[in-house]
């Protein structure tokens, strides 16, 4: 009985322990993507150091929903992303990647967090419903280095479609 609850207090505690340690990273810059007049998410950068200096580096990149998003859209968007940059044609798993995300991801309302935390090579998406639910848990497995470099490269790559929203968010001005 003693085991069964510790392995439960740990399954509980756990993946909010681990989510607290990035959310204590220090700020690097946060950027607004909007649609005309509309806002669609605020996004925000975190390492340890709080300083952007590489691709592979430990990051937290933290997007905070401002309108309703399904998950669908929110796959396509990723898929919009990854053709204009390229990613689709030369790297042979992007489609099993966006199927993953389809299971993978919820549907977004005001207010929710999606985040992707990139701890020693390896990516790891957490959700937040909202600011009232305490902590973020984490969706799915952690995601090979492959598959973390492409999804980031969205927002922090160099051929980014959203150049002033990259150079925000590592920091450069708004």
């Amino acid at each position: 009985m003693r085991t069964a609850v510790l392995l439960l207090w740990l399954t509980l505690v756990a993946p909010a322990a681990l989510a607290a340690d990035w959310l204590a990273w220090r700020k690097v810059g946060d950027a607004t993507l909007t649609w005309g007049p509309f806002t669609v998410y605020t996004s925000q950068l975190r390492t340890p150091d709080g300083r952007y200096g590489r691709e592979n580096q430990d990051q937290a990149l933290i997007i905070t929903y401002a309108r309703d998003i399904d998950r669908d859209e929110l796959v396509e968007a990723t898929r919009d992303q990854w053709q204009a940059q390229e990613i689709l044609q030369r790297e042979p798993r992007s489609e099993a990647w966006l199927q993953m995300l389809r299971s993978l991801w919820p549907d977004v309302r005001p207010g929710a967090q999606l985040a992707f935390v990139l701890d020693d090579g390896q990516g790891q998406f957490w959700y937040r419903a909202s600011a009232a639910q305490k902590a973020f848990i984490p969706l799915g497995p952690r995601q090979s280095e492959a598959f973390s470099t492409r999804f980031l490269a969205i927002w922090l790559g160099p051929r980014t479609q959203y150049p002033e929203l990259r150079q925000q968010l590592i920091g450069g001005q708004k």
